[in-house]
Parts: structure tokens; sequence; C-alpha cells
């Protein structure tokens, strides 16, 4: 048996196209276009990469779309401000503050400085907090993303167990959130979990979410179980692989996730129908 694959970009292209055309049919009825503002602090590599891919995103959907980018020794209060005024901005309904930031930024009060319904990463704890209590509204991108792919393969969720490895508050957490709502049982290993392969083993939906190339071993795959690899880690050789050993998970599973290719493209196609979204919340209240 071979996995079918997921193919995050080309779902991802199917969200974005979706979107374009509700904007489109904003513009013809007087409306205008959905808002996306971006900062980035300092130069990574890698955060570089990610705004690009945003700003391409907003261009192909028909957003406004405006960049910010400070230099890495900005002040907090400075950046505080610039937050300030893009809430204040009836031209902006998402801001997005591209992590990681600097450590002498502190990225908690950062987040909860942005304006709820303008909170299109989904990380302000107004957010997290409708997720907890079933009232979902701007949901984290990426478990966002993956419950949509998931929703493709024709997951039922209700009975099937899910266990989810890595308990970060931008994944793993909301993750768990999402997969409850959906009516799954569900499972997090952590740093501290002592049986990590042998919960794995009796899961019928794995997402593998810690940063650790091939972590999730490919033969702790339930025969039959979907895996969903969130994880981007860059080899010495330059290409990128995922948090699970792919080659032999994907003779066991029934669905699998590749990376690059899953994931990814599904959590800025996410951030893009979050941002129409905060567009009508704004416009309603």
């Amino acid at each position: 048996m071979s996995a079918q694959i997921i193919d995050g970009k080309k779902i991802a292209a199917e969200v974005r196209v979706e979107v374009k055309k509700q904007v489109t049919q904003r513009i013809a009825a007087g409306k205008r276009s959905p808002g996306l503002a971006v900062i980035l602090i300092g130069d990574n590599p890698a955060s570089q990469v990610y705004v690009n891919n945003k700003q391409k995103a907003c261009d192909e959907v028909g957003f406004l779309s405006r960049s910010y980018h400070l230099p890495a020794n900005t002040e907090q209060s400075a950046l505080l401000e610039t937050i300030k005024q893009l809430n204040e901005d009836n031209n902006i309904d998402g801001i997005l503050v591209q992590l990681p930031l600097p450590e002498h930024i502190d990225a908690s009060a950062v987040i909860e400085h942005i304006h709820p319904n303008k909170d299109v990463d989904g990380f302000h704890p107004t957010n997290i907090g409708k997720l907890m209590l079933r009232n979902p509204v701007l949901r984290p991108c990426t478990p966002y993303g993956i419950m949509h792919l998931l929703d493709v393969t024709g997951e039922t969720y209700k009975g099937r167990h899910a266990v989810i490895v890595g308990a970060s508050n931008i994944v793993g957490r909301p993750m768990v959130m999402e997969l409850l709502l959906a009516g799954a049982t569900v499972t997090v290993c952590h740093r501290f979990t002592r049986n990590t392969p042998e919960l794995v083993a009796k899961a019928d939906i794995v997402i593998a979410a810690v940063g650790k190339v091939n972590l999730v071993k490919g033969d702790w795959i339930k025969d039959g179980a979907t895996v969903i690899d969130v994880g981007i880690n860059r080899l010495d050789n330059g290409k990128l692989a995922g948090d699970v050993e792919f080659d032999i998970a994907k003779q066991k599973a029934t669905w699998i996730s590749p990376v690059p290719g899953g994931v990814g493209p599904m959590t800025v196609a996410m951030l893009m129908k979050n941002t129409l979204a905060a567009c009508n919340l704004n416009e309603a209240s």
C-alpha cells in the first residue's frame, strides 16, 4: 500500500480562488477590498520568504496589501505604536506581525496589542478563548488549514483517535481545540511524554508539529492512518524535510501530506480567508 498524497498546493489554490471570487463580488457591490498589513522586524531569511509569499497571495486575491519592514533594533514601544495606528486604520482589516521576533520584544504583548477583530493570525487570547468555547471567529491559520486538508480527505473525525506530536501555542494547542470541535478524541505528545511511539501507533490521525527532522518514525504509523506533517526542516543539502519519516510512513498511511507542498501553502491560504472574514466582521461592528 502507498498513501495518497495530500496536495496542499492545489487545495490552497482552490481556497484562494474562492476568496478572490468573494472579493470580486464585494467590489462589484461597491465595497472596498479587504486590507492586510504585514510587519516584519529584522532580516530573518525564512521570515522574509514567508512575508513575500503572503504579499503575493494578497495580490492574487485582490487585497490591499501593506508591508512594514522595520530594523532588528526597533524598540517594542515603536512596534506597538505602529500596531495602534493600524488598529485605527479603517482600510486595514488584518494585522500580522511575522514571528519570531527579536529577543528584546515581548511577543505576547505584541499579539495582545492587536485588536481581536484584526488578529488574522488567530493568536490573540480573545480568539483562542472563543475557539476553546466552541465559538471560533478568527482561527489560528495553520490548524485551520490542517482541518481543511483533513476535510478534503473525507475525514469523519467522530470516533477517531487523533494524536498530535507537539504542543506549541501556534499549532499543537489550538489543533487540539479544532479536532475536539470536530468530534475527534485527542491525545497530545510533548517533550515529557514517555510513550510517544506507542501512542502514535494507535492513532487514526497523526499530526506532527515539532520541527525536528524524522522525529516521527515511519514504522510508528498505524496501517490506514492519515498523517499530517507540519514540520519544515532544512537539511545540510539545502532540501526541506518534515518531522515524519516520509518514505516509510507513506507505505503504511492512507493519506499523507508532503514537505514541502503540504501544510505550508494552506497556512497562507487560510490567512487570506481570515482576512476576508475580518473585513466582514469589521464592517458589521
